[in-house]
């Protein structure tokens, strides 16, 4: 079966999965990508430092990128990302089905255009739920445009239990849907943290943290939606009622600065790596203990997927997309609400207090990781793939 990706750009948590997808015997995978990111933008999107991703992003994989004709080219906004020619290669090259990755870009709806015109399947994976912030009037303006395109999709690829819930609230047959989940590689994040394992300390050391101390740590952009601010109060707050505890916070972004101010001038112990590329992320999940997520906006959490891979829980708010599906209470970790810092604090406290509970909760967090590796979702495509080319025939 011929399959075309349409996605915005290269992310390195595709990259794997891409070439997994071109090994299955089943297959012949062409991605199709609508702009390249440059370091700047990289920076702008909220990672606060200019960079390319360190691994290989185009390794094992056909791929061709569109030429993206609009006027201010970028991931950002719809209009960002224009490319009229996919309309001609989706007719000529005969694919049996194409999948779009979102449709929060023009590129997106070109493609699903392209499809209905020439009776080719189309399938559209997205992370988007119901439980994200939105204006009344922009709810109810979407209603009866959703109702009307997502039940003519051919395939519908949630990515976890709320974006299934999205789907079939507007209008998704349940027999077209087929969960496609957000993946990481989880093997490389297990040989990473294992090989790594013996250097914890040493690790620990070189971030200035106390090596005897519990260590949460924060992973990701800086940005307001994550609320990195309630992790740096929640370890100041932990840390004055006694707990031996500290943050290590990696990454970078706008709301760095005042995090690090703010930490500085209360004494709380948490310590910044700045911004650490993929090849070096898991040495952070190693020196810590458990991870935090605070976000109020979040439609997974891809982070938590490597961290469980590495063997350490998390802690998330309910806002985090993937919650429902990767957290287990009491042992793969816990889910608070967004913005109680309060609570936060406790389960901190509460962490810390029990070493014992720490270690029981490394395996179960690795198992959880590994229901969502690259092969669950490359297994998952084929099957959505089967189904919407054999209603075609």
């Amino acid at each position: 079966m011929r399959l075309a990706v349409l996605t915005t750009h290269p992310v390195q948590y595709h990259a794997g999965w891409f070439r997994a997808l071109a090994k299955h015997p089943g297959l012949d995978l062409e991605v199709l990508y609508c702009h390249q990111a440059t370091p700047k933008e990289q920076a702008a999107a909220g990672f606060g430092v200019e960079f390319q991703w360190d691994v290989p992003l185009f390794d094992g994989y056909s791929y061709r990128f569109l030429k993206n004709v609009a006027r201010d080219p970028q991931v950002n906004h719809f209009l960002g990302l224009d490319t009229p020619e996919i309309k001609e290669i989706l007719t000529n090259n005969h694919f049996d089905a194409v999948m779009v990755n979102g449709w929060h870009y023009k590129s997106a709806w070109q493609a699903m255009r392209a499809c209905w015109h020439t009776g080719t399947p189309v399938l559209a994976r997205s992370d988007s739920h119901l439980h994200t912030a939105r204006h009344a009037a922009k709810r109810l303006a979407k209603w009866p445009f959703y109702r009307w395109f997502i039940p003519k999709l051919d395939g519908c690829l949630p990515v976890g239990k709320w974006s299934r819930d999205y789907f079939l609230n507007f209008g998704a047959r349940p027999d077209r849907i087929f969960t496609v989940p957000h993946v990481v590689d989880t093997a490389y994040f297990q040989r990473e943290s294992e090989g790594l394992r013996a250097q914890r300390d040493v690790l620990r050391a070189g971030w200035n943290l106390d090596v005897k101390a519990t260590i949460f740590l924060f992973a990701g952009k800086f940005t307001e939606v994550k609320r990195p601010l309630d992790f740096v109060h929640a370890i100041g707050d932990a840390a004055r009622r006694g707990s031996s505890v500290a943050g290590l916070m990696a990454g970078d972004g706008p709301e760095r600065a005042g995090c690090e101010d703010f930490a500085r001038n209360n004494n709380i112990p948490i310590s910044f790596t700045g911004f650490l590329n993929q090849s070096e992320i898991a040495r952070a999940y190693v020196a810590a203990d458990a991870l935090v997520l605070p976000s109020e906006t979040e439609t997974w959490g891809l982070v938590v997927n490597e961290a469980m891979a590495c063997g350490i829980p998390c802690f998330v708010s309910d806002q985090v997309g993937c919650g429902p599906d990767m957290i287990v209470p009491n042992e793969t970790g816990e889910i608070f609400p967004v913005g109680d810092v309060d609570r936060l604090t406790s389960l901190l406290d509460l962490i810390a207090s029990d070493q014992n509970r720490l270690a029981r909760m490394s395996r179960p967090s690795r198992k959880k990781a590994e229901e969502y590796s690259v092969e669950s979702a490359v297994s998952s495509v084929m099957k959505a793939v089967s189904a919407v080319c054999s209603q075609t025939l």
